[in-house]
């Protein structure tokens, strides 16, 4: 079984009002990866992947383009223990 990782991601750019969320989050669930996904107040979106490591780097890879119409600047990403996390949600 392949080792599961996490990684905590700070996304950049264009990426709120452009559903960002919403594909980070049904593109996890097609690739069975959990975690949650949610915007900030200074315009960043925020998200937690966790899941093998393979499906985990890419969706890492996969916020350097996002939805459709995000215009992604930069990915900050910072990987941790995985906490356990079951299913995909977007956070308010």
């Amino acid at each position: 079984m392949p080792e599961r990782t996490r990684a905590h991601v700070h996304v950049s750019g264009h990426v709120q009002g452009v559903f960002y969320r919403a594909t980070t989050r049904d593109t996890a669930r097609e690739r069975g990866v959990d975690g949650w996904v949610r915007n900030l107040d200074d315009g960043r979106v925020e998200a937690a992947f966790e899941g093998p490591e393979p499906a985990v780097e890419g969706m890492v890879e996969w916020c350097h383009t996002g939805s459709p119409a995000a215009d992604v600047v930069d990915v900050d990403v910072t990987y941790e223990q995985p906490c356990g996390l079951d299913g995909f949600e977007i956070r308010r």
